[in-house]
C-alpha cells in the first residue's frame, strides 16, 4: 500500500463544517468520518452540534460486530434501523451509547485503497435520516474529492521536486561541461599559439636559407645574363616567388594561378612584372598574336571576359 499523504487542518475544518451540516439536516445526534488503519478504526471528525459520546481520536478495533466493518465488507451502504432487532449488530459497541440506527458508506483514496467511512448514528430508527441517504452520499462525495485533490497536490509536489532535482544536476552537468570546453579551449588556444610559433620560426628559417643560400646565387646569375632577357625575366620571377614563399599571399598567388596552363603562368607573372606583350613574346620566342591569345584564356579562366578591367592590377592584387 502506498503513503497517502496527512490530511491537513484546512481540510478537516472543512470536513468539520460537512459533518455539523450532515447532522443538522438528517436530524441525528452523532455525524461522524471515520479514519480505518487496520485493525483500528478511529474517529477523524465528529459533528459538534449534537448530544453523543464520541470524541476525535477514539478508536475501535474492527471486527464483526461493528457497524462500519459491515460497510468496508461490501464497500456499499449499510442501513441498520434497529440494531436490537438483529443477529449480527445486537451486540456492537455502539450499543454500548445506545447508538442503534445507523446508516454509512464508504470512504476511498483515489486509489481504490480503503479511507474509511462517513456515517450518521442515533438512539433510535430514524426515518428521517433513512430519506436522506442521497445527500449522506453525496457528502461522502465531498470527502472524496477532497482526498483526490490532495493527492493530486502531493503529486504535483513530488513532480516539482523531481523536476527541480533534474533541472539541479542539469545545471551541474552544464556548468561542468562548461568548465571542461572552457579548459579545452583554452589549451587549444595554448596549441595554437604554439603552432603558430613553430610555424613562424620554420618560415623565419627558410627564408634565412633562401636570402644566404639561394638569393646571392640568383643575383650571380642574374649579372652573368645581363644581355638575355629571357633569362633576366625568369631570374625575376624566380627571385619574387623565393622572396614571397613564406608570405601569407603565397597561398593565394598559388590559388589564383592554379586555374591556369604552365605557360599562362608565366605569362601572368610577367604580366605582374610590367611587361608589354612585345616583351613577353620575345622573352617567350613567340609571336605577339600567341601572347594576346593567351591572355584571353587568362582572362575567361579568371571570370573577367570582355569586363573592362586592367588585367595587370587585377593580378597584381592577388599574386603579390
Amino acid at each position: 500500500m502506498q503513503n497517502n499523504p496527512a490530511i491537513p487542518k484546512t481540510m478537516l475544518g472543512k470536513w468539520q463544517r460537512v459533518v455539523d451540516l450532515m447532522s443538522s439536516v438528517t436530524k441525528v445526534p452523532a455525524s461522524l468520518i471515520m479514519k480505518t488503519s487496520a485493525p483500528e478504526h478511529s474517529v477523524l471528525v465528529a459533528n459538534q452540534t449534537g448530544d453523543h459520546p464520541y470524541k476525535v481520536g477514539q478508536s475501535f478495533i474492527l471486527n464483526d460486530n461493528l457497524y462500519c466493518q459491515g460497510v468496508l465488507e461490501t464497500g456499499d451502504e449499510l442501513v441498520v434501523r434497529d440494531a436490537r432487532k438483529q443477529v449480527r449488530w445486537c451486540n456492537n459497541d455502539d450499543l454500548e451509547f445506545g447508538m442503534t440506527f445507523y446508516v454509512g458508506y464508504p470512504l476511498y483514496w483515489p486509489d481504490g485503497n480503503v479511507f474509511g467511512t462517513i456515517c450518521v448514528l442515533d438512539r433510535h430508527e430514524n426515518n428521517h435520516a433513512v430519506e436522506c441517504r442521497d445527500l449522506i452520499s453525496e457528502f461522502r462525495g465531498v470527502v472524496e474529492t477532497d482526498l483526490a485533490l490532495l493527492v493530486e497536490i502531493e503529486r504535483r509536489k513530488t513532480v516539482e521536486q523531481e523536476l527541480k532535482i533534474t533541472l539541479e544536476q542539469l545545471e551541474t552537468r552544464v556548468e561542468r561541461r562548461t568548465k571542461q570546453l572552457s579548459e579545452a579551449n583554452t589549451a587549444l588556444r595554448v596549441l595554437l599559439d604554439r603552432v603558430e610559433t613553430a610555424r613562424a620560426e620554420q618560415d623565419a628559417e627558410l627564408m634565412r636559407q633562401i636570402d644566404n643560400l639561394i638569393l646571392p646565387q640568383i643575383s650571380r646569375l642574374k649579372s652573368q645574363t645581363a644581355d638575355d632577357p629571357a633569362a633576366g625575366a625568369y631570374l625575376a620571377i624566380l627571385e619574387t616567388n623565393l622572396k614571397t614563399i613564406t608570405s601569407p599571399h603565397a597561398h593565394q598567388m598559388v590559388s589564383a594561378l592554379e586555374p591556369l596552363t604552365p605557360t599562362e603562368s608565366e605569362i601572368a607573372q610577367m604580366i605582374v612584372q610590367g611587361r608589354t606583350t612585345k616583351d613577353i613574346a620575345r622573352i617567350m620566342s613567340r609571336g605577339t598574336s600567341t601572347i594576346d591569345f593567351h591572355r584571353n584564356n587568362i582572362r575567361k579562366k579568371l571570370g573577367l571576359g570582355r569586363q573592362p578591367v586592367n588585367l595587370r592590377s587585377y593580378l597584381s592584387a592577388r599574386l603579390q
